[in-house]
């Protein structure tokens, strides 16, 4: 009986090997025993395992990426597996399962429990050759995925903003139902144009919000971000700016400062002649006294 080779793997990513030997011709190691074991260890050759295993998740899309390590083959593929924390066992990716170098697997619709834990392992092989798994950290998607910013708009309503949710902000939400069940909030930072002043306010989620308590005629910027008791990873947007209501045309503007001008220089002349007035009429009532005073008190 010839040499076997038998192997076993888990959850836990260990891989044994054992070759167990029995007595060939009445216990003597024969030729052929010796060439067999030759080739075996010709087989068992390990290729360059890849590195930098990792899955990154935007919006609860999750892409395993991974790097061919050193001296890779140009001929090796690559094969991904995963496993979670209740099952506790490996299963290879169909769609991932003979990568070339930088191609990525997408881990989106087998990542599908929010709330469970996951590892992933990659290694590369070609024929009669393989490396050693590489696992990547573990991966929780509810917390480990970057929420990106809502789509969004602002409007002016006098002496507030209108903030409007656009509908393709709740898509990247439909494929998991999991998601709307759980709080989610906006982060909204406000400044104003004029002078940068500007304040953070916190709402719930709803498609349309009102921003109180501006000065009308404003020009205010908004950024979003969308806020979670759980997933505290976001993305703040690029600012969208608006005026609470529309500001005076230009021609109004110039008509409303020449009326203010004009007005200031008709008072300021009407102040001037009172004053002038009043000087003259003190000076005449002093000579007025003091001829009064001479006539009755001569010499």
């Amino acid at each position: 009986m010839f040499s076997a080779l038998t192997q076993q793997q888990t959850c836990s990513g260990c891989l044994v090997s054992s070759v167990s030997r029995q007595n060939v011709y009445g216990g003597t190691m024969g030729l052929w025993t010796l060439l067999l074991l030759h080739l075996h260890l010709a087989v068992c050759v390990s290729l360059p395992a890849p590195s930098n295993v990792s899955i990154s998740s935007y919006n609860m899309e999750h892409i395993l990426r991974f790097s061919p390590g050193p001296g890779t083959p140009s001929d090796a593929y690559f094969t991904v597996q995963i496993c979670n924390s209740r099952k506790q066992q490996w299963k290879t990716v169909p769609w991932c399962a003979a990568l070339m170098a930088g191609q990525t697997c997408n881990l989106t619709n087998k990542l599908n429990d929010v709330f469970d834990h996951y590892m992933a392992q990659a290694r590369a092989f070609r024929t009669n050759q393989t490396s050693k798994w590489i696992k990547s950290r573990e991966f929780q998607p509810l917390t480990d995925t970057v929420l990106g910013p809502p789509e969004f708009s602002v409007s002016g309503c006098g002496n507030c903003l209108i903030l409007q949710i656009r509908d393709a902000s709740e898509r990247q939400f439909e494929h998991n139902s999991q998601l709307k069940d759980l709080f989610w909030g906006l982060d909204l930072n406000v400044k104003r144009t004029r002078d940068g002043a500007e304040f953070k306010l916190n709402l719930p989620y709803k498609h349309e919000s009102v921003i109180p308590y501006l000065q009308p005629g404003v020009e205010y910027c908004v950024s979003v971000s969308f806020r979670s008791i759980i997933n505290h990873k976001s993305v703040a947007s690029e600012q969208r700016c608006a005026f609470t209501s529309p500001p005076p045309p230009q021609h109004i503007l110039f008509l409303v400062l020449g009326l203010f001008g004009g007005f200031t220089l008709v008072v300021f002349l009407v102040v001037g002649r009172v004053i002038f007035r009043s000087k003259v009429s003190l000076e005449l009532l002093r000579r007025h006294l003091s001829r009064l005073k001479n006539i009755m008190c001569p010499g």
